[in-house]
């Protein structure tokens, strides 16, 4: 044995640096521990909404983001079990999650659920065998989105407007089959939960009038830039989720949800089953529905949107914007995402190709 390693100050030296490097150890393990790690939609990820919480609970919340709820079932399935601790997932698929086993259920007793719109609760899709799933953070609508100084504002209160010759190429369609078809079977009196095939063919004829007086049909970012730059007047597909968060930049963008009706989105919370961290899981999904998270939420930079409690912390414009005060009454006539089989939902696809394809 050498002097210096059997010299009793060296030894002490040694074992404090061991000591220091395990606590070390112990606290980057313990911090990884409580780290959140939640799959969402673009409108969590912003600091404004993260910060106040991670501050407040001495976490860090990772994020991963993506589009639509088969991307994110697919991230799921490429990850280990633990991996994820909450997801941001389309309220009528939360029983997708639930028929893989993925999801936990959450306390009731521990939500804000009766200060939720009541139409947004979707007790249908986030109540799954009597347990509940999922819990509505964020709502709009798939409706009509307009320029209010290219426009006559009148003309908007009608769908007819969409397949008429008055605003031939200043039209501008988001490209998401299910909403637009929703929109189209509102348009021909269609309901949209009881679509069947032998509907197809007045879909299709309808989706190709508007088409017909479209300049361009575009992704979110495309659509959305086409509305806000003057390219098109008029957005179908768009709301207040185009329109409310560029209105400070653009006050003359609206929304209308017209007589026939609009189509509903809404987005839901879950936690999964194999969190390591479900306390902390829970925690987070109460900061989101909580009145202060709502407001940021609804408010966030990637996108507005209405938030689900109606004690949402929002100022008084922020509520003019996105028209709170109006909700009852557009709840009372808007209808949810067609919700079709694998065989008629592969049929809707193929109608929609076939009409983004048509001269």
């Amino acid at each position: 044995m050498s002097h210096t390693a059997s010299n009793p100050l060296s030894i002490l030296k040694t074992r404090l640096r061991t000591a220091a490097a395990a606590a070390a150890l112990l606290l980057s393990t313990s911090a990884q521990a409580a780290d959140l790690n939640a799959l969402i939609w673009c409108d969590h990820a912003d600091p404004a909404l993260l910060q106040p919480f991670e501050e407040a609970n001495g976490v860090k919340v990772n994020v991963k983001e993506f589009e639509g709820t088969g991307a994110g079932l697919a991230i799921v399935e490429q990850s280990q079990p633990g991996d994820w601790d909450v997801m941001v997932i389309d309220s009528i698929d939360v029983p997708r999650g639930v028929e893989k086993g993925l999801f936990e259920p959450l306390p009731e007793d521990k939500l804000p659920l009766a200060d939720l719109f009541a139409q947004v609760k979707m007790d249908g899709s986030t109540v799954v065998g009597g347990k509940r799933y999922g819990i509505t953070e964020k709502f709009g609508y798939n409706t009509i989105g307009y320029n209010k100084t290219k426009v006559d504002p009148a003309d908007m209160q009608s769908m007819a407007a969409l397949t008429g010759d008055k605003y031939k190429g200043k039209v501008a369609i988001y490209d998401y089959y299910l909403p637009v078809i929703g929109m189209a079977a509102l348009a021909i009196g269609k309901k949209t939960a009881e679509l069947t095939e032998a509907d197809l063919p007045a879909l299709k004829e309808e989706l190709l009038k508007m088409k017909a007086n479209a300049k361009l049909v575009g992704e979110v970012t495309a659509s959305q830039t086409a509305l806000a730059t003057g390219e098109v007047d008029i957005l179908v597909g768009g709301g207040e989720w185009v329109t409310a968060g560029l209105a400070k930049e653009n006050p003359a963008l609206d929304f209308s949800i017209p007589k026939e009706g609009a189509i509903l989105w809404s987005q839901s919370l879950a936690m999964f089953k194999d969190s390591k961290n479900k306390d902390m899981a829970l925690k987070f999904i109460q900061y989101i529905m909580s009145p202060e998270g709502q407001a940021r939420l609804a408010t966030s930079s990637c996108y507005w949107g209405m938030p689900a409690n109606t004690k949402a912390a929002l100022t008084d414009d922020q509520k003019k914007v996105l028209r709170f005060d109006e909700q009852p009454g557009f709840l009372a006539r808007a209808q949810a995402y067609p919700a079709p089989s694998a065989d008629l939902d592969k049929k809707m696809q193929d109608m929609w190709t076939e009409m983004l394809q048509a001269k």
